[in-house]
């Protein structure tokens, strides 16, 4: 400790008594001066951030040595507008948009202009009601069994010839006919 009674404040370097001082980073610092040097809230253990001898809150540190560009704000989800000249931040020139050459940029793209259709109802079929089985795209609506019309499931689904039906239905129509291929357990059907 020096002489005159205490440490010298890393902002105003007068003398830091025992009763005002906050200590950071092993240096000392007045109640009054811990502040932040862009905004000047009060600092505490839990917002301050330190870059060398300078203290900063969270968010103007953030701003002046975080990640710079689209979708890093200030806050949860937020994009900031604030360019940082405030901080002595020089923006970044932007290059002049320039469109892509390449007809097929991307598979979203190249699905608006071959976009699914629904075999029920020949209606195009998006994204957000789209359901897929038996090797196509089908709207929530349309995915139903062909012969009764029962709501259909991944699991309760049987296909033939590109059309969708329950497994009932499907075992009815299309399962094995004669002695012992009954529907139930155990069950025996006569079929003439």
């Amino acid at each position: 400790m020096p002489l005159g009674g205490g440490n010298k404040c890393g902002c105003c370097q007068k003398t830091v008594y025992f009763a005002e001082e906050v200590q950071c980073e092993g240096k000392s610092w007045h109640k009054s001066c811990f502040l932040c040097m862009v905004c000047k809230k009060n600092l505490d253990s839990t917002t301050v951030a330190v870059h060398v001898d300078e203290i900063y809150c969270k968010s103007c540190y953030g701003k002046k040595y975080g990640p710079k560009g689209y979708g890093f704000g200030g806050g949860a989800g937020t994009l900031s507008m604030d360019t940082g000249e405030g901080l002595g931040i020089k923006p970044e020139e932007q290059a002049p948009h320039r469109p892509t050459n390449n007809p097929n940029a991307s598979k979203f793209a190249q699905k608006a202009a071959g976009s699914d259709v629904c075999p029920r109802c020949g209606k195009t079929v998006y994204a957000a009601e789209k359901v897929i089985g038996g090797g196509n795209s089908w709207h929530k609506g349309c995915f139903r069994c062909a012969k009764c019309g029962k709501g259909l499931e991944s699991t309760t689904l049987a296909d033939r010839d590109g059309e969708i039906y329950c497994k009932g239905c499907y075992a009815k129509s299309f399962g094995p006919k004669g002695f012992g291929f009954g529907q139930g357990a155990g069950a025996l059907a006569h079929s003439q």
